[in-house]
């Protein structure tokens, strides 16, 4: 008789997979981790492991999913908020997302290693994939209210946001290009500021906002990570 799988427990054990490589990336490196490290951590078997991933990568897009998902949960309330203008939840998400960094520098910078590598090309495509998906409906949202209220230029809501995300994606990869050139010496932080600015200036052309409406990241945030 084949084994029932009791599904409540099937997600714990894969959250627990998942828990333990975290604070392993965190605390030693995703390199230096071996899935025999996590699996001394979770008292578990090699095929126990292979039951929920089939590779350490796989384990490591799992880590990335659930940052995704917990980054983004926390815009839902301000987003659902029929009281905050459009552009303040548009200046929420950025700030947000910034925040919820900031609260794991540690955890970051420990993903900033590998997260160029050739080898996590694939988790990356993912990453990108699960990004539009968690976050192009919010920022669908919030554009449709600033259309209404007369704030931001669209004809087409859903098709923006898209856009948006794949532009907030494309400062995300840059901002991780820029902090590993400024570690390494070879970009001014006024060159990163410059970068940055000009990001934060096609959000404002693409939604029809004013030069100087946005704020993509203060810079008490910039000049921790970059200064």
């Amino acid at each position: 008789m084949a084994r029932t799988l009791d599904p409540a427990v099937h997600a714990v054990r894969r959250e627990t997979f998942i828990d333990i490589a975290q604070r392993l990336i965190q605390a030693k490196g995703y390199e230096q981790m071996s899935i025999q490290d996590v699996l001394d951590e979770a008292a578990a078997s090699r095929g126990a492991f292979y039951h929920y991933f089939d590779s350490k990568a796989a384990l490591l897009e799992a880590v990335v999913e659930r940052m995704v998902e917990a980054a983004t949960s926390t815009l839902a309330p301000l987003i659902a908020d029929p009281g905050v203008p459009a552009l303040q939840k548009l200046q929420g998400v950025f700030t947000g997302i910034a925040r919820w960094k900031g609260e794991r520098t540690e955890l970051m910078l420990a993903l900033l290693q590998v997260w160029l590598s050739d080898e996590n090309a694939i988790v990356r495509e993912k990453f990108r994939h699960g990004l539009v998906a968690r976050l192009a409906p919010l920022l669908a949202a919030i554009v449709r209210q600033g259309a209404d209220e007369g704030v931001f230029t669209s004809s087409s809501p859903d098709d923006l946001a898209r856009v948006l995300v794949s532009l907030l994606q494309g400062t995300n990869e840059t901002a991780v290009e820029l902090y590993v050139a400024r570690q390494a010496g070879k970009v001014s932080f006024e060159a990163v500021q410059r970068l940055l600015a000009t990001y934060v200036e096609a959000f404002e052309r693409l939604l029809g906002l004013p030069c100087g409406s946005l704020t993509l990241v203060d810079q008490a945030v910039l000049r921790e990570w970059y200064g």
